[in-house]
């Protein structure tokens, strides 16, 4: 049953909010072309409408992030951070089906770029705190919201720059919330399943350069620049790296396992297969797959300028990704891979994630989905990317993905991140209002 408070407004808001919200478009062209200003203030007069006071905070004109506090009833709890992004990736109008910043509401469903990533997000806690607000509803702990500049980046105008110039905004804050978490994931047969992220891969994106020796084009080169640097993304992109499962991960095999009628695994079993496993455990294998190793992909190549001229320089960039405690793996592993003529460094980089999965926060989130969908399971997951929490960490902050939405079976949540017609059921909102009002209280 819902609790009072959560009345028809508060439900009628978080739609309305994710659609304004949309219309206002914030996308993030990278290397610091963004402008979240306007839709920083447009969180910010919703929460000063209902006594919230909002303290916007800026790296560089507009790209604008929104922080408040609102105080709990025990001064002895921990704070706890609640966040979610302003900003959106790019979307090329001629290629949806309702205008990517149009926030139209058809059929019970709101699209638009942010849609799920995660301007959803951002509505469903203005529309929770607002409701709080209006009936004198007090959290246990001091909950700090932050709403983000620049996360579709590199964060440098948004979580970074909060971390590093305003961390005593988030003084007490042990635990965190925010998006890619907390989703049903049907896995057949009627099994519906809520992962919600206890984990992230580190971000490691690369720049490889390989040197040569220029020349023309019709002679013999065997210190060709290009073909080394073919040679080493060759490498790179064919390799198999080696089985690595952190607790998370071991948590959610064993969660899946028993989800689909299995024995729990044994991982530290001679002979463990985890591949074997992963096959067993039809579609919900597709939430542990990306997360049982490292990853490294090649994803862009820069080389040459004409035909006949053989280039001096080759580059490349690969999107690499590094499990909890894999970090020196990698950096060992591509040492290798990229050989002696080809030099690598990180272009941008970021620490994995791990967060307690038999923790009273986790208990909570997991509650708090099972009272609204009794039948369903929660199952902890390890994110394949990563989010802010990888900011807030630095300041002791341990972070879960808990965007909660109940989806309907054939809504694939995951294709609508960075995809063409994003999209999110006003349904789907509706349940994610109770579900983060019950949690956020309950933590």
């Amino acid at each position: 049953m819902a609790e009072a408070h959560i009345d028809r407004q508060a439900l009628d808001e978080a739609v309305a909010f994710t659609s304004q919200l949309i219309r206002i478009d914030t996308t993030n062209h990278g290397a610091g072309d963004g402008v979240e200003r306007p839709a920083a203030e447009y969180v910010g007069e919703r929460l000063a409408e209902h006594g919230i006071e909002p303290v916007f905070l800026e790296k560089a004109p507009d790209r604008t992030n929104v922080v408040a506090r609102i105080e709990g009833t025990d001064p002895s709890a921990d704070a706890l951070l609640v966040h979610g992004h302003l900003d959106v990736v790019p979307a090329r109008a001629q290629d949806w089906t309702v205008h990517p910043f149009s926030g139209e509401v058809r059929d019970g469903v709101v699209w638009g770029r942010g849609a799920i990533d995660m301007k959803n997000m951002d509505a469903m806690v203005l529309s929770v705190v607002r409701a709080w607000a209006r009936a004198g509803v007090r959290p246990r702990r001091d909950i700090v919201l932050a709403f983000t500049a620049d996360e579709e980046d590199s964060a440098e105008y948004g979580a970074d720059f909060l971390v590093e110039q305003h961390a005593g905004l988030f003084d007490g804050c042990t635990e965190g919330i925010s998006e890619s978490g907390a989703f049903t994931f049907h896995a057949g047969n009627g099994l519906r399943l809520y992962p919600v992220a206890a984990g992230e891969r580190g971000t490691a994106w690369l720049r490889l350069t390989a040197h040569g020796r220029a020349g023309h084009g019709s002679k013999v080169n065997r210190e060709n620049a290009v073909s080394r640097l073919a040679t080493a993304v060759h490498r790179i992109g064919a390799h198999t790296w080696p089985v690595r499962l952190t607790p998370t991960v071991r948590a959610a095999l064993t969660e899946l396992a028993l989800a689909n009628g299995l024995e729990p695994p044994d991982p530290d079993a001679p002979g463990f297969d985890v591949d074997a496993l992963l096959a067993r455990l039809g579609p919900s294998a597709a939430l542990v797959a990306p997360t049982v190793r490292n990853s490294a992909n090649p994803t862009v190549l820069e080389a040459g300028y004409k035909v006949n001229v053989i280039p001096g320089t080759a580059a490349a960039q690969v999107d690499g990704r590094m499990l909890p405690g894999a970090e020196d793996d990698f950096r060992t592993t591509m040492d290798t891979l990229t050989g002696p003529d080809v030099d690598w460094d990180f272009q941008h980089r970021e620490v994995p994630l791990e967060a307690p999965v038999d923790a009273p926060a986790f208990d909570a989130m997991r509650e708090a989905l099972q009272r609204f969908d009794p039948t369903a399971r929660v199952v902890p997951y390890c994110m394949s990317g990563g989010t802010d929490a990888k900011q807030f960490s630095r300041l002791g902050i341990r972070g879960y993905g808990f965007s909660p939405l109940k989806l309907p079976e054939g809504f694939d949540y995951q294709a609508m991140f960075h995809g063409v017609d994003e999209r999110v059921p006003v349904d789907a909102l509706h349940f994610g209002v109770h579900v983060l009002d019950r949690a956020l209280r309950a933590m």
